[in-house]
């Protein structure tokens, strides 16, 4: 399915949405393509602190010092936002945190090897400003605090304000580490699709890394994904993982949810009425007709653990420990090297499947999450093989996971 855009004489422009099907097959055409898969791509973000005062907030003009030349125009408006020497640009949460996106790689080795140095660069930034790196998915000691002073964030924040403390705190206090895979051929999508969710309360307990997020929820092994569903349901939840058709099921799911950012010229993008987008095809706005560039902005505010994006951007993984961010990459690489380790992940993970809350509270001290976990990382050090890296990779990246089980494996069962 191909999306048209309109074009005029000075060559191809937005499209302008006639109708809701229209807006419809432009959503399920850019976000789910399909293709031998061929890229591995990883983001990361992480709180930032004073070294010697964790629990200080910090200031804009701090963090826009250490990152000089590669702050981004959000934090700096007249940054030239220079990347770090591998092409990898930085930019900067509503709260200040830092987030690195290395560009896709075909080469899994080559991935880690760019995301290593990427982490090293962005350290010495901050280490020359007597800043750290946070090392949880969550900031465990101060409240959320926006730093960002842009109209996004601003209307997001009138947005989740009303439905609780949850939205601002997702916004401005915790930070996740992404990895982004190919939907792969046409007749593998659906079996992809599915089994990335089916494998979303297992690898979100494995590697839970939040617990407790500004004092609260000490008690929650993934505070940062509690934070996340308590945000705006109908955009944080997760997609239909399991129907014939994955991408006219997100589609509609897109155009029904309500738009919370309508850009303009001035500092105030918050919606002049309550509207979906549907809505807003349909002319809720009168003559101001949404485009694709605004159904692109759209998109870019939905947030659910999994998010198509042209690939799939799994986003329920907290930021791990420092030097820890290599063993979930890679698992999930294993976990997707070829058709028939999908099945096998389909097949173990059918018990766990839908306990999305139950992980990020419990972690693997629920039994059920625990007992699949098991077998997914037996599945993925199996498949390690099928990956690019070495022998020896390889069997750091299996005991670093055993490692992992045998740790998280000793919480009381609820």
């Amino acid at each position: 399915m191909t999306a048209v855009r309109n074009v005029s004489a000075e060559g191809p422009g937005p499209q302008v949405f006639r109708d809701r099907a229209e807006a419809e097959a432009y959503v399920a055409s850019v976000c789910f393509k399909h293709g031998p898969p061929r890229l591995f791509g990883v983001e990361i973000e992480w709180t930032v602190h004073h070294r010697q005062e964790p629990t200080r907030q910090l200031a804009a003009t701090s963090l826009a010092a250490a990152l000089g030349r590669h702050a981004p125009p959000t934090l700096v408006p007249d940054s030239p936002q220079r990347p770090l020497p591998s092409g990898t640009p930085l930019t900067v949460e509503p709260g200040g945190q830092v987030e690195i996106s290395t560009p896709p790689r075909t080469s899994l080795t080559e991935l880690l090897k760019t995301v290593g140095e990427d982490v090293t660069q962005l350290q010495a930034l901050l280490e020359a400003a007597d800043l750290v790196l946070g090392d949880r998915g969550a900031d465990p000691f101060r409240p959320p605090s926006r730093m960002l002073r842009v109209p996004r964030y601003a209307a997001m924040e009138h947005a989740f304000a009303p439905i609780g403390p949850e939205g601002i705190t997702m916004m401005c206090s915790t930070a996740g580490l992404q990895v982004c895979l190919d939907f792969g051929l046409r007749e593998h999508l659906n079996d992809r699709w599915a089994a990335v969710h089916a494998l979303g309360p297992v690898l979100n307990a494995l590697f839970a890394n939040s617990p407790g997020v500004g004092g609260r929820r000490r008690e929650w092994a993934s505070a940062r994904m509690r934070a996340l569903y308590g945000t705006d349901p109908v955009r944080t939840r997760p997609a239909a993982a399991v129907c014939e058709d994955p991408a006219g099921a997100w589609a509609r799911r897109v155009l029904d949810t309500p738009v919370i950012v309508v850009r303009g010229p001035g500092p105030n993008w918050v919606p002049p009425r309550a509207l979906t987008f549907a809505e807003w095809v349909d002319g809720a706005l009168g003559d101001r007709a949404p485009t694709s560039d605004d159904l692109d902005y759209h998109l870019s505010l939905m947030f659910p653990p999994v998010r198509p994006r042209g690939y799939m951007e799994v986003r329920y993984l907290d930021t791990p420990p420092h030097g820890r961010w290599i063993e979930p990459v890679v698992l999930m690489a294993a976990l997707f090297s070829d058709p028939s380790v999908v099945d096998e992940v389909l097949a173990a993970t059918e018990p766990a499947v839908g306990r999305w809350l139950t992980a990020a509270r419990y972690g693997l001290a629920d039994p059920t999450i625990a007992r699949v976990a098991r077998e997914v990382v037996g599945i993925g050090c199996r498949a390690l093989e099928r990956t690019d890296l070495s022998m020896s990779q390889n069997a750091a990246v299996a005991e670093e996971l055993h490692r992992t089980l045998a740790e998280k494996s000793g919480g009381v069962t609820p």
